[in-house]
Parts: C-alpha cells; sequence; structure tokens
C-alpha cells in the first residue's frame, strides 16, 4: 500500500497496551524511530484468560504484566500512564487527559472494546460484563459471596435465588464461564459448607442463537453443548433478555415469557468499540459499523489519513473473507506484527503488501479435560483439545515468570481441583465504584498486590 517514507527521527504514538499496541511496540524495539506507548493502566492484560479470574482459579498478577517492565529494555520506547481523551489529525497530536499534547508522524490506535447492553446501559451494575481486572474482581466477589449468603439463609426461595447463575450470552466467555462456575459448585467447594450442598446450584446459560458457540462449526457447538450439560450447565438457545430488575432475569423464548430469580447474573452477550472509535469517526470521518468499530483500508489505516492505523478489537477489517475479522487476541497480535513492519518498510522508502491474517484456529475450554478447537484442517474436542488450549494460552502469557506460575497452579488445580485464589474482595453487592481519594488505577493495582 502507498504512504509517506519516514524520517529516521520519526514519532511513533501508540494508543492502548492490549495485544495490538504491545506487540507493535515490541517489534519496533532497535528501530531508529521514536515509540511513545499510551496506556490508562500500567500493565498488558491478558484477557483470554480473565475468567479465570474471575472464577478463582488465577490470581490477577498472574495474568498482569507492567508494560514498562515488558518494555524496559526497549530503549527507543517511552511509556506514559494516561488517558487519551482526543486526537488533532491536523496538528498530529494526540490529547492526553494530564499531559501536554504528544505530537506524530505516525499513530496506531489500539484501544479495544467495552461491554455492549445494547442501550440497556442501566443493567451493568446488575449484570456486569468481563472486559478488565476491576470486573473480574467483582465477579469473582460476587460468585463466591453468593454460596455464603446461600449458607445463611434460612428461606428456601430466597437461598434457591442464591444458588442460580444466570449468564447471559454463549459465545466463547459465557460458555467459559458458565463451565467454570459448574467446577466450582460440583469440584472446589464440595465439603466446604454445612448447610447448603454446592452442587444444588443452579447454572443457566442463555444464548440469543440457535446454539452455543455459534461462530464455531455446528458439530462443535454441539460437543460443547453436551460438555455443559454433563458439568451440570442449563442451555436455552433462542431465548432473548427483555429485562433485568431487582435480580430477576426475563427472558422472552419464542412466545413464552419467564422470569427467572438470581442474585449473580453475568453478562457475555456483546461489545462495543471504545470511545475512540467515535472521535476518530469525528476528527476524520473514518466510517463505523454497528458496533462503533473503524473500518480500514487493506493497510490497516482510515481513507484519506495514511499515518493513522486502527488495530485490534476498535478495527473493522472486511478485506479477508465474507465476514470482518473477529476480535481475537491472535488478530490483535498480528495487526501489530504487521503495523511494525510497515513502518520498517517506510523507513525505507519502501511498502507492504495489505494485511492477511493467518487463520490457526479458535479454541473454547468448557472444563478439566474438556474444550473445543477448530484448527482449520480438523476439528478436535475433549482432552487433546483442552491440551491444546492449556499449550497456546501458556505459550502466548508475556513474561517469563507468569508463565511458570500459571503452569505450576494449573498443575496443582488439576490434580486437587481446588481454586486457590477465591477470595472475596471488593466493594459491597451493587457498588461498583472505588472510594473517592482513589482513581481506578490506584484501586487496580491495591487489588493485585492483595490478591497475589
Amino acid at each position: 500500500m502507498n504512504g509517506k517514507t519516514l524520517t529516521k527521527q520519526a514519532k511513533v504514538v501508540i494508543v492502548g497496551g492490549g495485544f495490538g499496541g504491545l506487540y507493535t511496540a515490541k517489534d519496533l524495539k532497535n528501530t531508529s524511530v521514536e515509540v511513545t506507548l499510551i496506556d490508562k493502566r500500567n500493565f498488558h492484560l491478558f484477557q483470554p484468560l480473565l475468567y479465570q479470574v474471575a472464577t478463582g482459579a488465577l490470581s490477577p498478577a498472574d495474568i498482569a504484566s507492567p508494560l514498562r517492565l515488558v518494555l524496559s529494555h526497549h530503549k527507543n520506547t517511552k511509556v506514559l500512564l494516561d488517558h487519551a481523551i482526543d486526537i488533532d489529525p491536523e496538528k498530529k497530536e494526540v490529547i492526553l487527559d494530564n499531559h501536554e499534547p504528544i505530537p506524530y508522524d505516525m499513530l496506531v490506535l489500539a484501544t479495544g472494546v467495552s461491554h455492549h447492553y445494547f442501550g440497556n446501559d442501566q443493567w451493568e451494575p446488575l449484570a456486569p460484563g468481563l472486559k478488565t481486572i476491576e470486573d473480574a474482581i467483582e465477579i469473582r466477589r460476587r460468585i463466591f459471596m453468593a454460596f455464603e449468603a446461600a449458607e445463611k439463609e434460612t428461606d428456601p426461595l430466597k437461598r434457591q435465588a442464591w444458588l442460580t447463575f444466570v449468564i447471559v450470552g454463549g459465545g466463547p466467555t459465557g460458555v467459559e464461564l458458565a463451565g467454570a462456575i459448574a467446577e466450582i459448585a460440583h469440584g472446589a467447594l464440595a465439603g466446604d459448607f454445612r448447610s447448603i450442598d454446592p452442587k444444588e446450584a443452579k447454572i443457566l446459560l442463555i444464548e440469543g442463537l440457535d446454539r452455543v458457540l455459534p461462530p464455531y462449526p455446528p458439530e462443535l457447538s454441539a460437543k460443547a453443548a453436551e460438555d455443559l450439560r454433563h458439568l451440570g450447565v442449563t442451555i436455552q438457545t433462542q431465548s432473548l433478555v427483555t429485562d433485568i430488575n431487582d435480580h430477576v432475569v426475563t427472558v422472552r423464548q419464542g412466545e413464552q415469557i419467564k422470569q427467572i430469580n438470581s442474585r449473580t447474573i453475568l453478562w457475555a452477550a456483546g461489545v462495543k468499540a471504545s470511545r475512540m472509535g467515535k472521535i476518530l469517526a469525528e476528527r476524520t470521518g473514518a466510517e463505523l459499523d454497528r458496533a462503533g468499530r473503524v473500518v480500514v483500508e487493506p493497510d490497516l489505516s482510515i481513507p484519506g489519513y495514511s499515518d493513522i492505523f486502527v488495530i485490534g478489537d476498535l478495527a473493522n477489517f472486511p478485506h479477508q473473507g465474507e465476514r470482518p475479522l473477529p476480535g481475537v487476541a491472535p488478530v490483535a497480535m498480528q495487526q501489530g506484527a504487521y503495523i511494525a513492519k510497515l513502518i520498517k518498510q517506510r523507513l525505507q522508502g519502501e511498502t507492504l503488501p495489505q494485511f492477511v491474517y493467518k487463520d490457526y484456529g479458535n479454541m473454547a475450554v468448557i472444563g478439566q479435560n474438556k474444550a473445543v478447537a477448530n484448527l482449520g484442517f480438523t476439528k478436535l474436542s475433549g482432552f487433546l483439545a483442552w491440551f491444546i488450549w492449556v499449550w497456546a494460552h501458556i505459550y502466548y502469557l508475556i513474561e517469563f515468570d507468569n508463565k511458570l506460575v500459571v503452569m505450576v497452579q494449573w498443575g496443582w488445580n488439576y490434580f486437587t481441583r481446588g481454586r486457590g485464589a477465591r477470595l472475596v474482595t471488593g466493594v459491597g453487592e451493587g457498588k461498583r465504584k472505588t472510594k473517592p481519594q482513589e482513581t481506578s488505577q490506584e484501586s487496580t493495582e491495591k487489588a493485585i498486590s492483595v490478591t497475589r
């Protein structure tokens, strides 16, 4: 693709320290450009394992790596802890919340996505999603507090509400959460209580389409559903949540309306692009899709601006296949590596062919020894798929000590079926705010240090 030749003193600004932003920065090591990585968090989060924090299998620090530590040997890279609130494409500056504007020659935006409640944002306090460390800690608190509250409850109906878990959304996150909660109820907590039997817990997985894991081949969706039912999960497909209010979930299945009493409702039904997508559309006229993602050119730039790139979950890449590329970590990793290579080529006055994603397959874990994997050339389920899933996730963890800790923790959990990180921390029910004197960053760092 065409692009301006860069000078050796070019300034590359990356907004977002997720997979896309971090892989761009890492691959620009030892180049002559000046790299500035901006993120509102001081750490990279390995989101594919976030559900394991939410269900007590891992601690937050096991899947979080400080950005400064990861990039400490990149002498051409500067890390700024701040929030990008605007961009000025004419002045070629990124506007920050607590810092003077940062000039750029090339800008890489990788700010990801957040939860999408389809116009019902009032549901968020009642049904949290899973995108951040704070989300995971809050969900972990709700899951384990539900069993604690049920232990004290004498009213049978109220006790059952505490022991009913509803997960909205049957994609990979919903399937993984449902399977993990079932394993908690039927394994990790067995024998821990005196007034209740955790096995009495009801785990309901609600999906609007006709099967769980809709992007996967039908046979793998069927196998995942079979494994979930074997774990004790009740699956309701072709069901739409129409209301969440006062610990009651209203579900419409065809012409039937059903209300479910539950004290633990989790949201895994959809995502929307970060606010940066809207900002970019306002400043450059970039096209957005229905989820607010930025429609990009074949080289991941935006029309009319060869110096601005959008990658990862924030990008809608419609140039390969019938559908845009999915919002998964491998896509963001490859796009980050591509942008780094494109920058190196421009330094030499050369161009690079359009981005092409190499799909090595999709995997979703249902429980111990239970997973499904679509590797393109073959489809797997059961122990082999689970083993590949374990290997792949450990391989892509950023730091060596994280790989070692997770391997040891998973090995221990495998033989003991325990969940050693099942701590109840955080604020009380329905109050998902930090103390006034604490910033969200301070709250996150405190949570990580407490649960390490």
